[in-house]
């Protein structure tokens, strides 16, 4: 508004000027036009009494011409010394004697081709004058006051023109303001539920959104999904280190209690003989066996989570999977073993990772399957070069709750034997090689893992190390 304001004060001006000086323009054009016929004829003043037919003395005929008020033109003889001289036996007017008092000298009006303001018995004029052949000056004068009265209309005019814009502006900005903010009070009342703790809320569309105004709820509303995404994350990683924390002291504690008990046995003398003497010291060696084995896993997960320098170079994966499948068929000579991997089939990875990766898969088969299941193990090069490495088995399967936590670390399904992190083990090693792996099952169908490898892997950063992983470390 107050731009406006300036935008119409300076058109004001400029349109006042403007006709201002076109008005005053014409007068003067006017009075020159009168002053060069009256100086260019070589008239004296004698002559112009004789004529008495020049129409400039129109008003000498007027019974009202010595009257009052002003007239709009006033046209006077003065002698040299700036008196007024009669015309046509008349003598000089009241308005002649105001305006040769008015002009100081005539000369100067005669020497300027410009017309002069001047000020007659309080009224605006344009004066000029020229020099007749007998030295008489002749001041030639015209109102300007209709001039005056036409610039103040059109001045009140703009002004009252410019104040209703004005007003109307400033109700038309209030409304559109007010429909344009009520985006931005969404924004503020979405801001502060969350803030009470509802991070669910979003900012709500507008009916006629405006473009910056929709990419700001969009940015937030984003920002808004990843602040809740991040919240849940936590609450998740809280719970999972709660967890972790609980399964890891029970796993440790169990073989700790074993040893510890055997050992107060021992020290109370009640192990006398030599049969139970060598039991105990066989159960304390496997359970700190299988504490050795505890730790020993916790650790590689702690360097998976850290994102370990893998030692990468070609591996014939048909060989690794070869290799495991003998190791399987001596361990268990009664389960059936299937093996797709007749050719050699390569990719850029760390053998000891995915001798791991086959050694893990197949403990839980023999862990958590019968011996005479069936387990095929495959590896395969797709279309689009990755390599797809699967060990499937015909077991008992998973439910599908539990299939969602297979990858949990000390997770087991129905409580088995195990430690329950050779599943996260696979996973870490995987996911540092910048490969991904899938699990297939349902309850009676059985298990099947496939593991996805690029042939020449491009080793993506590792998540941020979780809280295990923090509290494993």
């Amino acid at each position: 508004m107050a731009l406006l304001a300036l935008g119409i004060v300076a058109a004001t001006v400029v349109s006042v000027m403007g006709m201002r000086y076109y008005l005053l323009d014409q007068i003067d054009t006017e009075l020159t036009r009168t002053r060069d016929s009256l100086g260019g004829s070589e008239l004296t003043l004698r002559q112009i009494d004789s004529l008495s037919v020049l129409s400039l003395f129109r008003d000498r005929v007027d019974p009202d011409w010595n009257r009052e008020d002003d007239p709009d033109s006033i046209f006077a003889a003065v002698d040299t010394r700036g008196d007024p001289i009669g015309i046509l036996g008349f003598e000089p007017t009241k308005a002649q004697h105001a305006l040769a008092d008015t002009v100081d000298d005539a000369r100067d009006l005669v020497g300027d081709p410009e017309p002069h303001d001047v000020t007659v018995r309080g009224a605006a004029y344009r004066v000029t004058a020229t020099r007749l052949a007998d030295g008489t000056y002749i001041l030639i004068a015209t109102s300007t006051e209709a001039v005056h009265e036409r610039v103040a209309k059109a001045v009140k005019f703009d002004l009252a023109i410019g104040t209703l814009l004005l007003l109307l502006l400033g109700c038309l900005t209030m409304f559109s303001v007010g429909r344009r903010m009520r985006p931005l009070e969404d924004m503020v009342e979405t801001s502060s539920a969350i803030a009470e703790g509802d991070l669910t809320r979003r900012v709500p569309s507008s009916r006629d959104p405006i473009l910056e105004v929709e990419q700001l709820r969009l940015a937030l509303n984003s920002m808004l999904q990843q602040v809740e995404s991040a919240y849940r994350t936590r609450e998740r990683s809280a719970a999972q280190l709660r967890r972790f924390v609980a399964d890891a002291s029970h796993e440790l504690r169990t073989p700790l209690a074993a040893i510890r008990g055997y050992l107060q046995l021992y020290d109370r003398g009640m192990l006398r003989e030599p049969t139970e003497r060598k039991r105990a010291w066989d159960r304390m060696i496997a359970e700190s066996d299988r504490m050795g084995r505890l730790v020993d896993e916790l650790l590689v997960l702690a360097r998976l989570d850290q994102r370990p320098e893998l030692r990468l170079r070609n591996v014939d994966v048909g060989r690794l999977v070869r290799d495991a499948a003998e190791d399987l068929r001596v361990q268990q000579p009664e389960r059936p073993v299937t093996v797709d991997a007749d050719g050699s089939v390569l990719v850029h990875a760390d053998e000891a990772g995915l001798r791991q990766v086959l050694g893990n898969l197949l403990g839980n088969v023999r862990t958590h399957t019968p011996a005479d299941v069936p387990v095929r193990l495959g590896v395969v090069r797709a279309d689009d070069g990755v390599v797809r490495l699967s060990v499937a088995d015909e077991g008992p399967g998973l439910a599908a709750e539990d299939a969602a936590r297979v990858f949990d670390r000390f997770f087991r399904a129905g409580g088995g034997a195990g430690s329950g992190l050779g599943m996260a083990i696979v996973q870490g090693v995987v996911r540092a090689h910048g490969g991904e792996v899938t699990v297939r099952t349902a309850p009676g169908e059985g298990l099947s893992v496939t593991v996805t490898l690029s042939a020449h892997p491009v080793r993506c950063p590792a998540p941020p190390p979780t809280p295990e992983a923090a509290h494993t470390a």
